[in-house]
């Protein structure tokens, strides 16, 4: 056989093993790919949808108006990102579960709408976090404002990390608020921007209601993020969040230890108590040294953990 005949029969042969491979290739993705009911749902668990926007939704008892196109389109760019963000959200979803129950007793107490919990968790992710402009645990407080609402700050206590007492701070100040606003969406806005910084642009708008008020992005954006943050919270299932009570984070039961004088050495005062000074920190971080002067003799309560909810290595 000459070459080129040769040639012409080696390329056939390549040829026929190209086909079969390219029909063996497309029989294994069809086996691979089957249109099962389980591989319709793999596929649909991971598409990515609008969100659902009810007709109503209020804050506090006062209702937003979604038929105002700019409205309900803050809305649902609050909702997409809280409800595509997941692991932030559902993060969220297990601190409340520990922290709400705290924080709905002493809104209750001082007659802050329920509603306001949600001021919390958009303010500090329901953690002791420090903002870059020093605004400081759960509810956000700075210094001067602390100080006003009647918080102790120094460097060996610092009540903003006081869930308790910097919740009752919160609950002064929408007070306040409400007396001048005579409305909880407008307090809620002043308690992220700030009286002043509200009242400036009422008078500079002539204009009393936050729906209709054109002010910063962060502001902006506030009282909407606090109702997104309600109806995915609220509502976990139609947003797509599915666990279980077992899931989240329980409340760990606690009892007070009353002390009225100086403590030496923190890691010293754990130990009296059966458990060590990561644990004294984090049942009471408004604790801010490992020691407390305390030479005027003020009573502090300070947590500690009920018996067998920490291991600790002998």
């Amino acid at each position: 056989m000459s070459r080129s005949g040769k040639e012409r029969t080696v390329l056939s042969i390549f040829g026929l093993i190209s086909v079969a491979a390219v029909l063996l290739l497309l029989f294994i993705r069809a086996t691979e790919q089957p249109g099962t009911e389980e591989s319709s749902l793999e596929r649909e668990k991971y598409m990515i949808t609008s969100v659902p926007i009810p007709d109503e939704v209020s804050f506090a008892g006062e209702r937003a108006p979604l038929e105002n196109f700019d409205v309900k389109e803050g809305l649902e760019r609050e909702l997409l990102v809280n409800s595509y963000w997941q692991s932030h959200t559902l993060l969220l979803m297990k601190r409340a579960h520990r922290y709400f129950p705290v924080i709905e007793k002493i809104l209750k107490e001082n007659g802050i709408p329920e509603d306001f919990k949600y001021l919390s968790v958009a303010e500090s992710d329901l953690m002791d976090l420090v903002s870059p402009a020093k605004a400081v645990g759960f509810w956000q407080f700075r210094k001067a404002t602390a100080v006003e609402m009647g918080l102790e700050v120094n460097d060996e206590i610092d009540e903003r990390y006081h869930l308790e007492k910097a919740t009752e701070a919160a609950c002064k100040f929408l007070n306040h608020s409400y007396g001048l606003y005579d409305n909880w969406t407008m307090s809620a806005a002043s308690y992220n921007v700030g009286r002043t910084g509200l009242n400036r642009q009422v008078n500079r708008q002539d204009e009393k209601y936050y729906y209709d008020l054109l002010l910063n992005e962060e502001t902006g954006r506030y009282i909407y993020r606090l109702l997104a943050l309600k109806l995915i919270m609220e509502n976990p299932v139609e947003y797509g969040f599915e666990y279980e009570k077992k899931d989240l984070y329980q409340q760990i039961p606690t009892y007070k230890v009353t002390v009225d004088g100086p403590v030496e050495d923190f890691a010293e005062f754990a130990g009296r108590y059966d458990i060590n000074y990561k644990v004294l920190k984090i049942f009471n971080p408004w604790l801010r040294d490992n020691k407390l002067s305390n030479s005027k003799g003020k009573i502090y309560y300070v947590s500690i953990p009920q018996k067998g909810y920490r291991e600790f290595n002998e």
